[in-house]
Formats: structure tokens, sequence, C-alpha cells
């Protein structure tokens, strides 16, 4: 998450380094038509209260899954849940799920979501996001949550469309520029109107967490354990908001601040990526195969600044890379993958690599990593760019007058040179969203809630440090372990120290003490 951005969340890959040492995508998910798909579950079990519509859960708290085989020792199933939890009897949705078996003496199980929102929360389970300690007594739970991957999907727009848009100027500085981008945003918020309005609705971030606990309850937890990086950590606060007695242990792990609003989160975000891009300049310069010179690192950002402005008017060719179908590295697709690399200090050396290639007139590197943030692989995006925005538009209340857009472009990219007008265009298709938002930008107590441990890294680009610090003063019980770092979310990510506070939390509930650092 943070806000939706033209090019898609700029959070929306939490297994990015993965995907670019492998130099390889995770494969498409399974798609399912962005029809509701009406389905009657087996009545069993009892909804968490007793009212009129809690009693019209049951059936869906109750419901069996039926496991199979889906690779790797995965088992892989489809869960149903309400369209409208306010009408419990009416249309159902599914919702993809897949776990690996705990491989000793089971406690429970342990949920994950990678971000976005728009990530696949199935095949972030595949990468096995925790540790061997959590896996051999915890069985690993990955779903993809509604509106998203392989759970019924949020599906309106071509590839030729996603094409153009990813595309398009980032920087538009002239009133047919401008008119390009209006152009885009209603177009995209007309085809999802007509193509997939019955699910717009009921994408929200609530309605996915309750979805959650249903998920918890046909595992047979009474309680929930869950792992969130990212707007996996939004997701995680409001179900302890939602369910706070219902909570075990959770992990939000690069966390976003609820109480802000739209605007605030795009432009922080902007200001992350810049402090980002500086600690990569500083490392460059330090390397003699830098690609940006040796000479400091204000000389560096001189020429990448340089580099991104001459991309406005003169595109890069990509004839190297295969997928590219005859697109060009434009500025927004050289702003998107350095930004992509950005997410963590491991895929500093592929961007060292791409900007030497690109410097020398070849985009092919720097479109490739562009691909991955936006999970466009095989001439095909996945539904997450549609998702991100249909989920974000009804999170989140958007300014509905383009003049507000242009005006943050123009203030942002004075604090932000390279982002800042990037991303105060992002959120410009919601100004033309189908359906009205309802989530509110509020404080997260969760009163009632055990303790709860909020993770943040120092220098990260896409959730601040100062967002967790936020996060865990809202919640009744939040409890902060500060990472002195780079890079986006850390736990799983190679610190020893974080690692340990965090499953020791997760196996035995010790939370850190006051001050925690690592």
């Amino acid at each position: 998450m943070t806000g939706t951005t033209r090019r898609g969340s700029l959070v929306a890959v939490l297994a990015l380094a993965v995907l670019i040492a492998g130099c390889s995508s995770s494969g498409s998910t399974p798609q399912v038509q962005p029809s509701v798909v009406v389905t009657s579950p087996e009545p069993s079990a009892s909804a968490p209260t007793s009212s009129p519509t809690a009693s019209a859960l049951d059936r869906f708290y109750k419901q069996k899954l039926k496991w199979h085989g889906c690779g790797s020792g995965f088992q892989c199933a489809t869960m149903t849940v309400p369209l409208d939890y306010t009408k419990p009897s009416g249309e159902t949705i599914t919702i993809a799920v897949d776990r690996l078996k705990a491989s000793g003496s089971k406690r429970g199980s342990i949920l994950v979501n990678p971000g976005g929102p728009g990530g696949s929360g199935v095949d972030y389970a595949k990468q096995k996001p925790v540790t061997k300690r959590i896996r051999n007594h915890y069985d690993l739970i990955g779903f993809d949550p509604r509106g998203v991957g392989a759970s019924t999907p949020v599906r309106c727009l071509s590839t030729k469309f996603l094409d153009d848009y990813e595309l398009a100027d980032a920087s538009p500085d002239n009133a047919q520029e401008v008119q390009a981008l209006l152009d885009f945003s209603k177009q995209w918020a007309s085809d999802c109107r007509s193509k997939a309005m019955r699910l717009l609705a009921h994408v929200s971030t609530e309605d996915a967490a309750r979805d959650m606990d249903v998920l918890r309850a046909v595992l047979g937890d009474a309680k929930l354990t869950y792992m969130g990086k990212s707007y996996g950590t939004y997701l995680g606060a409001v179900y302890a908001k939602l369910f706070p007695t219902h909570v075990r242990a959770l992990i939000l792990d690069g966390a976003i601040d609820p109480t802000l609003g739209t605007e605030q989160l795009n432009r922080t975000q902007a200001r992350g990526f810049e402090t980002a891009l500086d600690a990569f300049l500083a490392d460059c310069v330090k390397r003699s195969s830098c690609p940006l010179g040796t000479a400091s690192a204000s000389d560096a950002r001189r020429r990448i600044t340089e580099f991104i402005d001459a991309l406005d008017s003169h595109p890069l060719p990509t004839s190297r890379y295969t997928e590219a179908d005859g697109r060009e590295l434009t500025q927004a697709a050289g702003i998107l993958g350095i930004a992509t690399a950005l997410y963590s200090k491991s895929s500093w050396s592929f961007l060292r690599d791409a900007l030497k290639q690109a410097l020398g007139g070849d985009g092919a590197s720097l479109l490739y990593i562009a691909d991955q943030l936006v999970d466009r692989h095989d001439h095909k995006y996945s539904n997450q760019t549609e998702a991100n925005t249909a989920i974000n538009c009804v999170d989140h209340p958007s300014p509905t007058d383009p003049k507000v857009y242009q005006r943050d472009a123009a203030d942002w990219s004075k604090e932000s040179p390279i982002f800042g007008s990037f991303l105060g265009w992002g959120s410009l298709t919601c100004a033309y969203w189908p359906v009205p938002a309802t989530g509110k930008d509020e404080a997260i107590t969760a009163a009632g809630s055990p303790p709860i441990l909020v993770i943040g890294t120092l220098r990260d680009p896409a959730t601040p440090y100062s967002w967790a610090v936020a996060l865990a003063k809202q919640l009744s019980k939040g409890v902060l372990l500060t990472y002195n770092g780079d890079g986006h979310t850390v736990y799983g990510e190679g610190s020893a120290c974080v690692d340990r506070i965090a499953d020791d939390y997760l196996l035995d509930l010790k939370v850190p003490p006051v001050g925690a650092r690592c």
C-alpha cells in the first residue's frame, strides 16, 4: 500500500529481491473470471456473536476446506465468504488458500500477507517468509485477499491499456500531457465500472479482515497468529480493531500509519524513496564500478537526475529484453525501475548494472526491474495493479478535483525531485472511481487485544519509520522494534537479531523491552 500510484502501489512486492536475484518471476496465479461466484457452503459452526447477522455467518465459519496437493509440499483449497457481510445470505465469492504443514509438533497456523494491496499471499507463502523455528510448530498459511489473484479478482483492464498507462508521462508539463493522464484515469474507472462493478464496493481491507477471521475459524484456531508486511500491517491492524479478542500474536513489519490520508501517504512515501536513493548513491560512489562516477554522492545525484530528465523526451530502446513487445524505457518506467530496486539493499547491485546499461543506451534491464513491481510477466499482467487501485480507492477518501493532484505534483517535486511528481499524480484514478470510499483515516487502538509487535526500519523507502512509531503508539498494546538498516521490511530478510525477537514473540508471546533496537 500506501497510496495508489499511477503504476500500481510502490509497496506491492515484498519478495522483490528474490525475484530480481533469480531473474525470473514466481509465475502468474490462476485467474478466476471477474464475476461473483455463487456457492452455498454447508452450515456448521457458529460465528463470533449471537446477532441475527452473525447467526447467518455460521455456515461460513464452519465450512470444511477440501485440500489438494499443489506442489513443493503445499496444499491448496478454496474458501467461500459472503460478497457483502451485511447480507450473508446473498451472493458469495471465493478466497484462494494454501498451506505448508508444520514440520514438527503443531501449535496452530500462521497467516501471512506480503503487502500491496494486491500482492498474492498464496505465492508469498511459497517463499516460506517465516523462519524454520516457526514452521516447525505452525502450519504456514497463505491466502489471496478478495479481489486479488486466484481469489475472486478485480479484472477490468487489457494488457495494451496497462502498458500504455505504465509508460505514460510521469511528469506532465503541459496541458496536453495533463489531459492524457486525466483520460487514462477516466478510462480506467470506466472499464472497471463496466466489468467489475459488483465487486468494487466489497474489496475493502475491512472486508478482507473479516475473511481472515473466517479463515482462522475454518483452520481450527481459537485465536489468530499472523505476520503481515507493508500493506499487510494495515490489514493486520484492521483485524485487531474488528476482532481484538481473537488475536493471539501479530507481527506488523514495515507499518502503515492508519491516520494518514492519501495525500499524506503519497507525499511521505516520495520523501522515503528520495532518502533511499541518497543511501544508494552514497554507497555507489564508494565503488569503482559505479556507473554514476565516484566523485561524490551529490555529483551522482546530478547525473541520475539528468538521466531521468532526458528520458522525458528521449526514451531508450529495450531490444535485449524479450518481453519488451516494442516498449521503450520511458521516464515513468525509469523512475519505477529505480524505485523498485530501492526496496532492498540486496537489489542495489542490480540497479547499478541496469543504470550502466541504460547510460550506455539500452533500457532493457531497467524496464525488466520495473516490470517486477507491476507483476508483468510472459507478455501479460497479473491483476495486482487493478486490485491495488480498487482496494485503495475504497479504503481511503481521495481528492476529486484534478487540480489538487497537479498542485501536489508541483509542490512535492521541489522536496522530492525524482519521485515527487510521480507520486503526486499517484491516486488520480480514485478521483473518478465508480464507488465511494468507505474507509476512514483514523487511529487504530485495538483495545482489548494482547501485545502486538510492530517492526520499523530506519531507512525504509516505502513505509517510513515514522509510520511504525505512530502505529505502535496508537495500538493500546503496541510494542515497537526498531531496525537500524536499509530496505523495505526486515523479518526473515537476514537480521538474526530481528528474527530472534520476532520468533520469541510468535512462539512464546515474549515481547521485547521498550526501546528495543537491532
